[in-house]
């Protein structure tokens, strides 16, 4: 049961690295960091 525990985890984290990757590479993290000052200056009443 442990070795079954121990596949799933770093199968799990391989698999969050590798959707990060995905996002990175095409540009998502830009577009989160565009809504963020959006949000941010919109809760100031800038925006």
């Amino acid at each position: 049961m442990s070795r079954r525990l121990s596949l799933l985890r770093w199968g799990l984290l391989a698999l969050g690295i590798l959707f990060i990757a995905i996002g990175i590479g095409g540009g998502e993290h830009l577009e989160v960091m565009r809504k963020a000052v959006r949000i941010c200056m919109e809760c100031i009443g800038i925006g």
